[in-house]
């Protein structure tokens, strides 16, 4: 048997890859009970060394890292505000008809997308003697609406090239078009990358940690080095949970934004009966569906 990219693997293919799986599922095992082990042996997982998340320095520890969440979301919502619709700016501009509009803003998304966030960061921090705050919410958008024009502009080119002409047809103008039925097509199509790009956005964040901001990471190194080195791997330890939970969390509703979309796309369309001509001959296998019209009586009566 064979599909469509590759052949199915038989027997002994799939004793192999069952070998296979287990070997790397014993592999992984063992990293992580060595990693445990030499943990364990270092006395990271002591209790006196979580106690400062539970003991009497709980609220003053808890109160810090939750002033880090806040400045990390704040700059991250910011930033992703303002990105997006200087994204679909770009986009714009980049996807033009017109040459010298097409052709700069080009050069000016590969400088973007190809520079370093920190560094950006730096540059505004510097040259234009800025606060941290706006440092890290420009560096962020910078880069970011660059990124967001890219995929939106993937987005538009994989849609059918029936849907610009459909509204160009219409009577819409080539803007409108755009706007009204191209974009949010390619929204929802390029979704999963959208929400991947703000899940880097919202860990760019610690980069703030760089230009002296202090968003998540910050307030946990200054929490390390006023409680000493012992407390170290578990304040860095809280943080990436921290940060994994927040992430799964805009995942998760980018998700279910996506499906609801999806079922409310769907909702409005009614099933079609597709008639084949072949309807009383008992060749159409799908004919005693198909409900035949009811026939119109005359009550009128006769003419006279």
């Amino acid at each position: 048997m064979t599909s469509v990219l590759y052949d199915v693997p038989g027997p002994k293919a799939r004793l192999y890859s069952l070998l296979g799986s287990a070997a790397g599922i014993l592999i992984i095992l063992g990293v992580l009970a060595l990693a445990v082990t030499t943990l364990a042996q270092q006395g990271i997982f002591d209790a006196d060394r979580w106690e400062i998340f539970y003991g009497p320095m709980a609220p003053d520890v808890w109160n810090l890292i939750g002033q880090g969440i806040v400045s990390t979301l704040v700059a991250a919502a910011v930033a992703a505000v303002i990105a997006f619709p200087l994204g679909i700016a770009l986009c714009l501009l980049r996807i033009s008809l017109i040459s010298w509009i097409r052709v700069p803003t080009q050069v000016v998304l590969e400088f973007l997308r190809g520079m370093p966030v920190v560094l950006m960061m730096l540059f505004v921090l510097l040259v234009f003697a800025t606060g941290q705050f706006v440092a890290v919410v420009a560096g962020l958008v910078l880069y970011n609406a660059a990124i967001f024009a890219e995929i939106l502009r993937a987005g538009i080119q994989s849609l059918p090239k029936g849907q610009r002409e459909a509204g160009l047809a219409i009577g819409l103008r080539s803007f409108q078009s755009r706007m009204i039925i191209e974009f949010p097509q390619a929204t929802r199509r390029m979704l999963p990358s959208l929400v991947a790009q703000l899940v880097v956005l919202l860990k760019d964040t610690s980069l703030g940690y760089i230009v002296g901001y202090e968003e998540l990471l910050r307030k946990i190194q200054i929490m390390a080095d006023f409680l000493g080195p012992d407390f170290l791997f578990p304040a860095f330890f809280v943080g990436a949970a921290i940060y994994i939970l927040i992430n799964l969390t805009v995942s998760r509703i980018a998700i279910w934004i996506e499906r609801r979309g999806s079922r409310k796309a769907a909702g409005g369309v009614a099933p079609a009966t597709i008639r084949t001509g072949l309807e009383g001959t008992g060749n159409d296998p799908d004919a005693q569906n198909v409900v035949p019209a009811p026939e119109h009586k005359d009550t009128s009566g006769p003419s006279k």
